[in-house]
């Protein structure tokens, strides 16, 4: 793991409490200036980590809440991506033994004053490396994320619509929607899989969500992800390119397009390293009473509790309107025509509940 450079962390002493029950005080890092503009959704926003700080440019910002307050933050300049820094962000064990709903968390946010509107497109890119030691388990490892804002107090609990993951120390990427007809695997009517461009989901009645798994890393297959994806959703389409590649090789450069659709108009773009990996379309995010009108991203490491550090490194941070102010490698896909949204069908009885913990 990194320790050089600027560090700017939170350490509690003594026994180690869940973080939800925390009252400590600790940094905060406050939102600065970013770029003006009268969209957000315009605004193109970069940021090396060269400053020994979030540059004010770039739109960034470490949220000191009860969650973080044990997470780790470190602008270093050891073996960066491009330039003269880095970012590392430690999640640091910090939860009770078997406490309910706690998490273990260092995530950098957008600031609110840049914060897109849901129905925006919007590019993003950043290089990443996971550290060593990798995970090998399947503890909910989260490494960026994108949400749709949720009015304070509103009950409900939504998952990210976008979300890159580890799982058993492979990469995947989530896409998350209101829940829409699936059709589990060796039923009737999908008896030996999924057909061409349908989604592998997850069917989650009790959070009234589905999750599709759109793609999965090199060398990988099905068997070695969570067992739970084992059904089909057409309102998810998608179109696979390449796979992502190994966790283990060190910086990885993303570029992603963000462009929630609820009813069915959704669009996400993921490029590794200049290479196109997947395109999804349809049912992508939520709708519903209690969300309100912005969408953001986070990068940083997440998860369920666990007894070691959790370390990822982060650079060249930027985001705008268009792939092209952001893609460093390779060529940007082309903009695709126009087409009418999937309709959200009644729920397929097929569909079939399922119970259990839900991961």
């Amino acid at each position: 793991m990194i320790f050089g450079g600027a560090v700017k962390r939170v350490v509690a002493s003594g026994a180690l409490f869940c973080m939800a029950a925390l009252g400590l005080a600790g940094v905060h890092f406050a939102p600065g200036r970013a770029e003006t503009g009268t969209d957000p959704a315009q605004r193109i926003l970069r940021d090396g980590f060269e400053q020994g700080d979030f540059a004010p440019e770039g739109g960034l910002f470490y949220k000191n809440n009860p969650e973080q307050r044990f997470g780790r933050v470190v602008f270093g300049k050891t073996a960066p991506y491009s330039g003269s820094g880095a970012l590392t962000l430690i999640a640091m064990p910090s939860c009770l033994p078997h406490a309910v709903e706690c998490s273990e968390r260092a995530e950098v946010w957008e600031r609110p004053e840049v914060l897109a509107s849901y129905d925006s497109t919007v590019w993003y890119g950043f290089a990443l490396r996971l550290d060593d030691p990798l995970p090998q388990d399947d503890r909910r490892y989260v490494i960026a994320q994108w949400k749709r804002e949720i009015i304070p107090g509103a009950a409900g609990d939504y998952s990210p619509f976008l979300a890159l993951r580890l799982y058993r120390g492979r990469l995947g990427v989530t896409v998350e929607t209101d829940r829409i007809p699936s059709y589990p695997i060796g039923g009737s009517e999908r008896p030996a899989g999924c057909l061409p461009g349908e989604a592998l989901v997850l069917d989650r009645p009790e959070t009234r969500q589905t999750r599709a798994l759109v793609a999965l890393e090199s060398g990988a297959t099905r068997e070695n992800y969570p067992s739970y994806f084992n059904a089909c959703a057409p309102g998810i389409r998608v179109t696979a390119h390449a796979d992502l590649p190994s966790a283990q090789q060190g910086w990885i450069d993303f570029v992603v397009r963000s462009q929630p659709g609820p009813d069915g108009d959704g669009l996400i773009e993921i490029i590794a390293d200049g290479v196109p990996v997947v395109t999804v379309q349809g049912h992508i995010g939520h709708s519903g009473p209690g969300l309100d009108h912005n969408q953001y991203f986070k990068m940083g490491p997440y998860r369920a509790p666990a007894p070691l550090p959790w370390s990822i490194s982060y650079d060249d941070f930027r985001r705008g309107p268009r792939c092209s102010d952001v893609i460093r490698i390779g060529q940007c896909p082309a903009e695709p025509q126009a087409s009418k949204a999937i309709g959200k069908l009644p729920l397929s009885t097929s569909s079939d509940p399922r119970t259990g913990k839900e991961p």
